[in-house]
């Protein structure tokens, strides 16, 4: 789930009646939540593609990971490899009652997928059988890979599999269907206008993403806050579908995690911890110590 896109210093985040605090040093996406009876949880921005320079992590990213019990993601990795789950949520975003991509959209935009489809060797038969708003991603990754960014090299990704060869404790936030149905319920005209506001992107996409990933690894809040949010400016309506209301659904789990001292280790997209909307600045609305590490 793409989105557009080395400060070290940053002073602490404080807003009225909120305690969200940096810790002095290098710091990193990584926030530290204190919650009852010393219970922790620790809350990790996950950039979905990433290239091998970015490994091995900070030391202190790791040792938080080691001490935890638990890892929380936003959806199972093994759903996503389920191959009937797949062909479900897939079934979601094609077309249907035979109807074509050209059919559902203006032909200006139509012309500009085939120009960009040609351009990276995408078939037109398979895009034209897609909803808009696949086409939109699909049209993006090749630029991605040839730049070395893999969803295998992901943040989620990598503590998903360290955590199942250790044998830790996993839970999910969402399933993957629950995540489909954010695109796929969108109205067919924001789905087209997502298609053509990613089509401009994909010349500085990789170019984006490299400075995206540099902010992560520098911890520098403002700097990837103003990268990730600045493609939600002009649409309020993906902002609360895809961030401000799924940040509310997950602050329970939160809450349960440190009622429950269960250990945990939660890592989502850097999209979701940053901003006022974001799970650290509504945890500490609710009267927990968020510290960024």
């Amino acid at each position: 789930m793409l989105r557009r896109r080395i400060l070290a210093a940053l002073v602490a985040i404080c807003l009225a009646g909120s305690t969200v605090v940096a810790q002095e040093g290098k710091r990193h996406f990584l926030w530290r939540v204190d919650g009852p009876g010393g219970s922790v949880a620790y809350l990790l921005g996950s950039l979905h593609v990433l290239t091998p320079d970015f490994y091995p992590l900070d030391t202190a990213i790791n040792q938080a990971f080691s001490a935890s019990k638990t890892l929380v993601e936003e959806v199972d990795f093994d759903e996503m490899a389920d191959p009937a789950q797949v062909m479900n949520a897939l079934g979601k975003a094609m077309l249907t009652a035979g109807r074509t991509l050209d059919q559902i959209v203006a032909p200006a935009t139509f012309a500009e997928v085939s120009r960009r489809a040609a351009a990276v060797g995408l078939p037109m038969m398979a895009l034209q059988r897609m909803k808009p708003w696949l086409v939109a991603i699909t049209l993006m990754e090749p630029s991605l890979q040839a730049a070395g960014f893999k969803t295998d090299l992901g943040i989620d990704k990598h503590f998903f599999d360290r955590a199942k060869a250790g044998g830790l404790k996993r839970q999910a936030l969402e399933t993957l269907a629950y995540q489909i149905d954010r695109f796929d319920e969108l109205p067919p005209k924001l789905q087209e206008d997502m298609l053509v506001s990613s089509m401009k992107d994909i010349d500085t996409q990789v170019g984006n993403v490299r400075e995206m990933a540099q902010q992560w690894a520098a911890g520098d809040i403002k700097g990837l806050e103003k990268s990730l949010l600045v493609g939600f400016a002009d649409s309020p309506t993906l902002y609360a579908r895809l961030l401000v209301e799924r940040n509310h659904n997950w602050v329970p789990h939160v809450d349960a995690c440190l009622q429950q001292n269960a250990g945990c280790f939660i890592v989502v997209g850097a999209a979701h911890l940053v901003g006022p909307d974001g799970l650290p600045m509504l945890l500490a609305d609710k009267g927990y110590k968020v510290t960024q590490q």
